[in-house]
């Protein structure tokens, strides 16, 4: 069951959720396979500092891109109503309402695909009365861009 949120001020983008089945193998490895759970609506923007760079040149060549979300429902609770761990949870195709795309990959096997973020975190904001507004999440890219 496939549902897609709809758009607002507070909620401008849509954004796709994967949970995982998860499969034993004969030797005792998972192996995940990702499925598309929902279309959310969120508000997502660059986390941290504005004048930190993208790239960090050491002796490995890392992007370090982190964004804050604001979204309504809790992406934990799939549209199944399972509960995943939020490492069971990726979120792509970041985009606005009418599916033009804000974070894209730029080269490699991926290029103009959409990018892969991984969970860190998922929070709910409660209002001064008790009601959960919404759900704060920080997303990091992941570093398997290939995964889906």
């Amino acid at each position: 069951m496939i549902n897609c949120e709809s758009t607002d001020f507070m909620f401008p983008m849509l954004a796709d959720v994967y949970h995982p089945t998860i499969e034993k193998g004969a030797y005792g490895s998972l192996a995940k396979t990702w499925l598309l759970d929902r279309t959310i609506a969120g508000n997502f923007i660059r986390a941290g500092a504005k004048t930190k760079e993208d790239l960090i040149v050491n002796i490995d060549l890392t992007q370090d891109s982190m964004l804050i979300a604001r979204v309504r429902s809790d992406i934990r609770v799939s549209s199944g109503r399972e509960n995943n761990a939020i490492t069971n949870i990726l979120i792509t195709n970041i985009r606005n309402s009418d599916g033009s795309p804000y974070y894209f990959e730029t080269a490699g096997k991926r290029n103009n695909a959409p990018t892969i973020f991984d969970v860190a975190t998922v929070q709910p904001f409660v209002n001064p009365f008790g009601k959960i507004e919404h759900h704060t999440i920080i997303l990091r890219r992941a570093e398997n861009q290939g995964i889906l």
